[in-house]
């Protein structure tokens, strides 16, 4: 059985109750595929340790990150699917090894009718997505790629909680909807600018970036 201590400020008692007996807790490595484009969803996740990516891809195929799910966390595009029936249109990578709660789907609606602090997570994530979301759209609207670079790198350490971020010059670029060979430019200049380090499949972050 799970440890859900850290959820009663969160969850009331009897749901809790209901989340130890329903839920299953599974542990995943950092590269795994949580959700891919395409499936059903049969279950919603809840982090408990760790930390996912969700990435949408366009029409042309590229890849966009969209939030990092954290712990206490879940997905805002997985309670939508399971209320409109939909097959998921995002993908869900491990980013750090993660502890998860998967709730069954048939509980999403259960809950939000019977439970008040399921309905305020409910709420609250796509909340927290939607202001997410919306800062994303500034950083491509009004910052230059160089800016958007850095503030990518520092949300990294800030999930990861290291200064070595294990990441390819080519996933960067998907993630920032770009060429790697421009994400290879503005990383040398940050390196030059004693900003960095960079290694092989690695990136250390200096205290001035």
């Amino acid at each position: 059985m799970p440890d859900l201590s850290s959820y009663k400020n969160i969850f009331e008692a009897a749901l809790l109750d209901e989340i130890a007996t329903t839920c299953i807790e599974k542990k995943m490595i950092a590269g795994e595929t949580m959700m891919d484009y395409g499936d059903t969803i049969r279950f919603i996740p809840i982090v408990l340790s760790g930390s996912i990516k969700v990435n949408r891809k366009n029409e042309e195929g590229q890849e966009l990150l969209l939030y990092y799910i954290l712990p206490k966390q879940s997905c805002a595009m997985s309670f939508t699917c399971c209320m409109t029936h939909r097959k998921s249109e995002i993908k869900a990578v491990v980013e750090d090894d993660v502890d998860l709660l998967l709730i069954p789907n048939n509980k999403m609606d259960e809950w939000m009718m019977k439970y008040v602090s399921w309905k305020s997570f409910v709420m609250l994530t796509f909340q927290t997505r939607f202001d997410e979301l919306m800062k994303a759209i500034d950083s491509i609207a009004f910052q230059k790629l160089d800016e958007r670079l850095i503030h990518s790198l520092k949300e990294k350490q800030k999930h990861s909680g290291s200064a070595v971020i294990n990441i390819t010059h080519q996933q960067l670029a998907d993630e920032l909807a770009t060429s790697r060979v421009v994400i290879s430019r503005l990383l040398k200049q940050l390196e030059i600018q004693n900003k960095l380090l960079l290694y092989r499949n690695q990136i250390k972050l200096l205290r001035d970036l």
